[in-house]
């Protein structure tokens, strides 16, 4: 009993470790090529355009990613897109020395980007449907804490590994990074075997399949709530998560050094959320503790809007990304709770896919908004909404959320 725990929690550990490690390739040369395109081109044209082909084709795959997740040995899966990834990336890094002006080179990183999102789309929803493969589901929540902290911590250092090589090196050099952490990751992961995958799917069509995960979607209440307030929350996340450095530079000052801390800050509050997740496991009843954390964060967004002492918004930030892991952890865990294995991935493609429309459609609505209305007000009625969305939640389906969340 105690070799056969001892054998799953290892498989765990070297799979979310693999996949930390090509994540912080892939955050590196994201962020490097934000960066390079701000600074080469001074224009927020070319950075929106950038923002797009990184979520959009993510977006637009993600379901067919999850289709073929539970279709198709999820391994070999996750193994072929990140090879698939490092091959785009080592070609780009071959054509560099060769191309003469700026308008192709940035023609050809924002292809790299889309053929890099294609292949996240079909990553993605593979390894979210491993993770209950692995691990009993008495220690989901536990090991998807463990997932978020590992994830929080290569999302914090990888903007400052990025800056570091830019600054000393070139756009090459931060590729290169990217095609070693991929070798790496690949080699783990290729010693990690996983339990046999049922794939009785297989004969049917493809459409069909999809049909069958969006019939899941909407005829399993419990999996529509839990999606639609991930994405509820994803939206209600933009004015003070991804517009929090436009508000610290209107308010405080455009400085690098709030900007450092503001974000450093936010994902030391991930970080802390993740271990407390993994440590705690939550509240006994799941759906108490993902109410918690919305009302969390909700009060957080509110005294980020109100505040105008800088070390009070910091505090406020810590407990924000806190917050954030929790909710995250906890969505994540009861869609794992919640599905039968052979749908995992169709459903975490549908759930990659809300992320990936309802971000992009926070930064359109809210970013344009905080030129006309004060940013502060947007935060403050974006945490009203959160803080209002469990009670809501909870009065109008208490008795139903109570008994197919817990």
């Amino acid at each position: 009993m105690q070799q056969a725990q001892d054998i799953w929690k290892k498989k765990i550990i070297l799979f979310l470790i693999s996949q930390s490690i090509t994540l912080f390739g892939s955050q590196i040369v994201q962020m490097a090529i934000v960066w390079y395109v701000t600074l080469h081109t001074t224009s927020g044209a070319w950075v929106a355009v950038f923002s797009v082909c990184s979520y959009l084709p993510q977006f637009l795959v993600s379901f067919v990613g999850g289709v073929w997740a539970d279709r198709y040995n999820r391994k070999f899966l996750i193994i072929g897109a990140d090879l698939g990834i490092a091959i785009v990336t080592f070609s780009m890094i071959l054509i560099m020395p060769y191309i003469s002006t700026e308008i192709v080179l940035l023609s050809l990183l924002i292809a790299m980007s889309i053929l890099r999102s294609i292949g996240a789309g079909i990553q993605s929803p593979a390894v979210n449907a491993v993770i209950p493969q692995l691990v009993p589901a008495e220690n989901l929540m536990r090991y998807n804490g463990i997932n978020a902290t590992m994830q929080s911590v290569v999302q914090f250092s990888a903007p400052a590994v990025a800056g570091i090589v830019l600054s000393v090196g070139t756009l090459q050099n931060t590729l290169l990074i990217d095609i070693l952490t991929a070798i790496v990751g690949i080699a783990l992961f290729a010693c990690v075997s996983l339990p046999k995958q049922d794939k009785k799917i297989t004969s049917y069509p493809i459409l069909s399949d999809m049909k069958s995960g969006i019939n899941c979607v909407f005829s399993q209440k419990n999996i529509g709530i839990l999606l639609m307030i991930y994405g509820i929350f994803t939206f209600l996340c933009v004015p003070a998560g991804y517009l929090s450095g436009l508000l610290v530079s209107r308010i405080y000052g455009d400085t690098y050094w709030y900007l450092t801390a503001v974000e450093i800050c936010g994902f030391g509050g991930m970080v802390v959320g993740g271990l407390l997740m993994s440590v705690w496991g939550g509240f006994h009843k799941r759906s108490k503790t993902m109410f918690s954390g919305l009302a969390v964060f909700g009060i957080m967004a509110i005294g980020m809007g109100i505040t105008q002492i800088f070390l009070l918004y910091l505090i406020f930030m810590i407990c924000y990304g806190v917050a954030l892991t929790i909710i995250q952890t906890t969505i994540t865990t009861l869609l794992q709770e919640n599905t039968n294995v052979s749908m995992q991935g169709r459903i975490f493609g549908f759930m990659g896919a809300m992320y990936a429309i309802c971000y992009p459609f926070g930064m359109v609505v809210f970013g344009p908004l905080s030129d006309i209305i004060s940013l502060q007000w947007i935060m403050i009625s974006s945490g009203i909404i959160l803080l209002l969305m469990p009670i809501f939640l909870w009065l109008k389906t208490k008795q139903e959320m109570g008994r197919i969340m817990d």
